[in-house]
């Protein structure tokens, strides 16, 4: 079944591209979630009228990614949390306790764009990629730290 995007969806494409899904997708999911419209004369003749606006958009999310991608490149970000035996974490590092230490630092990211590729559950260095938007990310510097018996 073809569609046009309404919005620019990771793992389909661009807003204002015609792609291929499954019919499926495309009814219980794509359309009555508003991403997505059936290709046809009036939607095709609406997305020639439409093309420079989405351009226009696409070029401002592209500058806006680059833009946060470029005040989290090289950031260092210091989580203090308690530790047990041979320095392993109660617990572990989430993408929601790097997204706070990021917001106090004044960069505000969503949870959902950190990618830890396995969960973190001892102190040390770890190398963390943030999704920014259209297909753009940047490299964080974690240090987890045993946490001093005052702190808690």
């Amino acid at each position: 079944m073809e569609i046009i995007l309404k919005e620019t969806i990771e793992t389909l494409g661009q807003e204002g591209e015609i792609v291929k899904v499954r019919p499926g997708y495309a009814r219980n999911f794509l359309i009555p979630k508003q991403k997505a419209v059936l290709v046809s004369k009036e939607s095709l003749a609406r997305l020639e009228k439409e093309k420079q606006a989405i351009a226009a958009r696409l070029a401002e999310q592209k500058k806006q990614a680059e833009g946060l991608a470029a005040q989290l490149e090289g950031k260092v970000v210091i989580i203090a949390k308690r530790v047990g035996d041979e320095n392993r974490l109660f617990g572990s590092v989430t993408g929601n306790d790097i997204a706070v230490s990021l917001q106090a630092a004044g960069v505000t990211v969503d949870k959902k764009n950190i990618v830890l590729p396995d969960a973190i559950k001892a102190i040390g260095e770890y190398t963390i990629t943030i999704k920014t938007g259209y297909q753009t990310s940047a490299n964080v510097l974690v240090q987890v730290v045993a946490e001093t018996p005052g702190e808690a």
